[in-house]
């Protein structure tokens, strides 16, 4: 198994243990983690920005767009020690 693939086994390891977290985060948190999530999963967002009127799905946007640049791999390990930290 290399290094990325390692990595890809945790990543999908943290985002199954997110759905088992025994307290629900605040909702800063979760966007942070919505946002690696989609930073390590995709890579930079290249949507269109969501209207006003859908002020969450805006948030989400505005927090992944917040990381574009940050390479998936890191985005990836930010959010396997960020799920490891809330377990």
């Amino acid at each position: 198994m290399t290094d990325l693939q390692a990595l890809q086994a945790a990543f999908e390891q943290a985002r199954l243990a997110s759905a088992e977290l025994t307290e629900r985060p605040d909702n800063a948190t979760l966007l942070k983690l919505y946002a690696l999530y989609k930073q390590g999963s995709v890579g930079d967002n290249g949507q269109a920005r969501p209207s006003f009127s859908d002020m969450v799905a805006r948030a989400k946007w505005d927090a992944w767009t917040a990381l574009k640049g940050l390479p998936q791999d890191q985005a990836m390990r930010q959010y396997i020690d960020l799920i490891a930290s809330l377990d």
